[in-house]
């Protein structure tokens, strides 16, 4: 009774099925209406504050740090916590992983597989997504991420002995020679290779003598396996969407975690990106840094000659990372606020579409729910005379939300998708809590939805067209 229920009202509302047999009928619904689908398995485990704090606490701290507590060298912002170690506090919009062990992973992977092949079966040009987080052990993350900052410090430390530190990103040119190392480390290939060791890449510059150290002492065998294993199963994702003709869309996560993410997410951009926009990255607008980050990887697509993906959000974490920032001590990453946010989005998103108009080697996903920007994109779009017909720019929102900007989008010839989410009812309550909980905020301001679906009731009785039927 209670899932007849659900699938009565909330669930089928907010999810499209149990299994990516059942979603057939809603993605080819969809597609007579010109929208498209990024398929997302949706099931989470619900677990206790406590039972999430235990596993990330003991996912995130290697041996190599327990065997040396007392080292206070390393970034605050890249040590776990155990405040936040229940990472879904304050987070009602995006869905989050925790490391259990190996075969969790590979079940993980799996089902990240078995989506990517449902994807490719209902569509020609869908996209499928997937976090990091789900596919090992958040620790490697952390490293990672410490790694790249450091060598950011680094650079900039560079720049400001050089004098040019007031120069933009990419205006700086560094003279290097005090540092006689190839900065360019992380070849994809030589990553996922199992006779490289990854903790000989994590090594990090010390700004008085300008020579490499290692981040963490030692590493013992089994890490090296686990994080060796995290970096083959992303591999296995991008060639099997590559196999299957569909664009894999890497969701953006927490600050501490995002520089790894979108690092390791460019390499593979660098490798499957050569013909075709394969894989994508996620930006999230409200970072201070958002833009640096998207003209910088735009700034190497163009150089390098593959195709930039990018999909722009306003982003998910703001309340947890602000807390976050405020506990532990380092600067508040987020922008001051919504006007600041908007702002930023914009400027991603003009930067971008300006890369398509000079190369149409760039696509970017704006995936919003926000009218005006809709508006903003689809009046550049026509300033620049970029075609919706050509594939370049497309539109996201959540099943089950905003379809008043989705459709019309669909019927008029724009490539939009909905956020498709799928799983068996039980397996997905988790997941319909936190559109519950992010509906909430998000009815207060839905008057004109009402108001133009009272409208459109009206106008369909009146004239005695009950049923729509679509262009295509």
């Amino acid at each position: 009774m209670f899932e007849k229920m659900m699938k009565m009202t909330f669930y089928g509302q907010f999810v499209a099925g149990e299994d990516h047999n059942a979603i057939k009928p809603l993605i080819r619904k969809n597609q007579a209406f010109g929208v498209g689908a990024v398929l997302d398995y949706s099931v989470e485990e619900d677990l206790s504050q406590e039972e999430a704090e235990k596993k990330e606490m003991d996912s995130c701290v290697s041996e190599a740090e327990r065997e040396s507590p007392g080292d206070d060298h390393r970034e605050k912002k890249y040590k776990a916590h155990r405040q936040f170690g229940d990472r879904r506090g304050g987070v009602i919009s995006a869905r989050t992983y925790f490391y259990a062990d190996e075969a969790k992973c590979d079940n993980q992977m799996d089902t990240f597989i078995n989506c990517i092949k449902a994807s490719g079966g209902a569509s020609a040009d869908g996209f499928s997504a997937i976090k990091l987080t789900a596919l090992g052990r958040p620790q490697f993350l952390l490293q990672f991420s410490e790694v790249l900052v450091k060598w950011r410090q680094f650079f900039n430390f560079l720049a400001a002995q050089q004098g040019i530190s007031d120069m933009t990103v990419l205006e700086q040119k560094l003279e290097l020679e005090q540092l006689k190392v190839t900065i360019d480390f992380l070849d994809w290939n030589s990553l996922i290779n199992d006779t490289t060791k990854i903790s000989n890449l994590l090594m990090v510059p010390n700004l008085k003598t300008g020579q490499l150290e290692p981040l963490l002492r030692s590493f013992t065998a089994e890490e090296e396996r686990q994080m060796k294993r995290m970096l083959q199963r992303v591999d296995i994702l991008a060639r099997h969407a590559l196999e299957n003709g569909v664009r894999l869309m890497v969701d953006a996560e927490q600050t501490y975690f995002q520089p790894a993410i979108s690092r390791l997410t460019l390499e593979m951009q660098r490798i499957f990106n050569r013909e075709k926009p394969i894989i994508f990255n996620t930006y999230q607008c409200y970072l201070k840094d958002a833009y640096d980050n998207v003209s910088v990887d735009v700034e190497l697509s163009r150089r390098e000659g593959w195709y930039f993906g990018a999909k722009l959000v306003r982003g998910a974490y703001m309340y947890q990372e602000r807390a976050r920032a405020k506990e532990i001590g380092y600067e508040d990453p987020i922008n001051p606020d919504y006007e600041a946010t908007n702002k930023m989005y914009h400027k991603c998103l003009e930067y971008v579409l300006e890369e398509i108009d000079h190369s149409r080697k760039a696509n970017v996903m704006v995936a919003t729910h926000n009218e005006d920007t809709v508006k903003f994109t689809l009046e550049k779009m026509n300033e620049m005379g970029l075609s919706p017909t050509e594939n370049k720019v497309y539109f996201g929102q959540l099943l089950g939300m905003c379809d008043q900007i989705s459709f019309p989008l669909g019927q008029a010839g724009f490539p939009v998708y909905k956020y498709v989410p799928y799983g068996p009812v039980n397996e997905v309550i988790p997941y319909l809590s936190r559109r519950a909980q992010e509906n909430r905020g998000f009815m207060k301001g839905s008057q004109r939805e009402r108001h133009l679906l009272s409208k459109e009731l009206k106008r369909r009785l009146l004239s005695g067209q009950m049923f729509y039927k679509p262009v295509y």
